[in-house]
């Protein structure tokens, strides 16, 4: 019998419930796999487990801080799985324990508020935590696809390229990239990965043990549905949804560089459908361990997120702009937009959604239909 702590409650997935919508998800394989999701009832990763469900998968391993966050709790519903095991009883207690039986494992959770200062909290939960599941995984032969950030590339100085060659050169702005940097570097290191300045996946010459297939994703700006508990962390299309419905404008960073016009500082945004498929696409494909960008390729400024927002809602622009806080003006980023050939490169062909069909489908399809 696997144990269990006192938290494992799954609720099975109603009939015709899906987070999404209009959705023909492909059936996987062996949806009789064993998967592990941590930060499952986070943003990201109660999403994936509710795609994983779309696919086939039942057999899911949901591990996150239940009990100090029951607010994200809501973020599962529907969503089926075997066992919720807390954060701190996960590593030395579960997965020590039941690694034998677990067939693949994505470690999402992590501590990423970018305004956090505390270096110790950052070195727990998002390094040694990160490095334990790493050496579990290593140890059984397990499957792992982890989450980096774009936080680690700084301010973009040495560009937006997920080769390997470059990753220890890059210089994040603050602890949260410190710490996901920091993690990078290590698994380059132990797994002994060769770097390759073409770009193309290198080959693995461990000289420690690693999991038999490995994959770190940088996530970029990431939006959608389930990030309602982030607060001050959650995108500007949520932000942007309620000041609007709260006020009928939006107000805006301004920008504090000369050579950029206020509301055109650009990120590659995501939405979220567009990265549970990639991660879910690497159940399939495990040929080519590595450190990949997940972006869209394109930037796309502030004001064309906020513009769409609006003209989601039915609403025509009310924009106006403030001066950025002082605790992340100095490491605010400018632009951000990822280099995508090394994902398209091994395999992954399927089409990003625009910047326009994201925000659509998140405001009509989810933000509009929360309870006020």
């Amino acid at each position: 019998m696997r144990w269990c702590c006192s938290v494992v409650v799954c609720i099975l997935l109603r009939k015709n419930e899906s987070l999404y919508y209009n959705t023909n998800a492909p059936q996987h394989h062996n949806t009789n796999s064993m998967i592990i999701i941590t930060g499952a009832a986070g943003f990201i990763g109660s999403c994936l487990a509710a795609y994983l469900n779309e696919v086939g998968h039942q057999d899911l391993i949901l591990v996150d801080d239940f009990i100090s966050r029951p607010d994200k709790l809501k973020n599962l519903a529907g969503v089926h799985c075997r066992e919720r095991i807390s954060r701190d009883l996960f590593i030395e207690k579960w997965f020590a324990e039941n690694a034998a039986q677990v067939d693949f494992v994505f470690h999402l959770g992590a501590r990423t508020d970018t305004t956090e200062t505390n270096v110790e909290l950052f070195n727990r939960l998002n390094l040694n935590y990160s490095k334990s599941v790493w050496h579990i995984c290593a140890k059984h032969n397990i499957p792992l696809v982890y989450a980096s950030s774009a936080a680690t590339y700084g301010s973009g100085e040495l560009g937006y390229k997920d080769d390997h060659a470059g990753i220890s050169q890059l210089k994040p702005l603050n602890p949260y990239g410190d710490s996901k940097q920091d993690f990078d570097a290590w698994v380059l290191r132990v797994s002994g990965y060769e770097s390759s300045d073409t770009g193309r996946v290198g080959e693995t010459a461990s000289k420690n043990p690693s999991p038999p297939f490995w994959a770190g994703l940088k996530f970029f700006n990431v939006y959608g549905p389930n990030e309602y508990h982030k607060g001050r962390m959650a995108s500007v299309v949520f932000h942007c949804f309620n000041q609007v419905k709260n006020t009928g404008a939006m107000k805006l960073f301004r920008s504090h560089k000369p050579d950029i016009v206020d509301g055109h500082q650009a990120r590659d945004f995501i939405y979220v459908m567009d990265v549970v498929k990639v991660c879910a696409f690497f159940i399939e494909h495990q040929q080519h361990s590595g450190i990949y960008n997940l972006g869209t390729g394109t930037a796309r400024t502030f004001l064309d997120l906020v513009t769409q927002t609006f003209l989601s809602m039915g609403l025509l622009p009310n924009i106006s702009f403030i001066d950025t806080p002082e605790d992340i003006r100095d490491t605010y980023q400018y632009f951000t937009e990822a280099q995508m050939d090394k994902l398209r490169a091994i395999g992954y062909d399927s089409p990003f959604y625009s910047l326009e069909d994201g925000i659509r489908e998140y405001v009509q399809a989810h933000l509009s239909k929360l309870p006020l």
